[in-house]
């Protein structure tokens, strides 16, 4: 079991609505999840500097797992 140093909950705005889980390691290395599913969505590998998805594929340089939870989020709703 991994130990994570803060855990956050991303809010949709402007309804305050709970879409996504922030995982943070003792490392810097970060893991976006959806909230309702759990489901793992990717990582931020904080040596490498770079966000990958569930997959290992790398979607960009530097830190962006939040994007992939709102990115998740607008694809559930439809709107994406």
């Amino acid at each position: 079991m991994a130990y994570y140093v803060k855990e956050e909950f991303i809010r949709e705005f402007p309804s305050q609505k709970v879409i996504g889980i922030l995982r943070t390691l003792p490392n810097g290395d970060q893991e976006a999840r959806e909230f309702s599913s759990r489901r793992i969505l990717g990582f931020y590998r904080a040596a490498k500097d770079m966000t990958t998805d569930f997959y290992g594929r790398v979607i960009a340089r530097g830190n962006c797992v939040t994007g992939l939870i709102y990115d998740a989020h607008l694809k559930r709703k439809g709107g994406h």
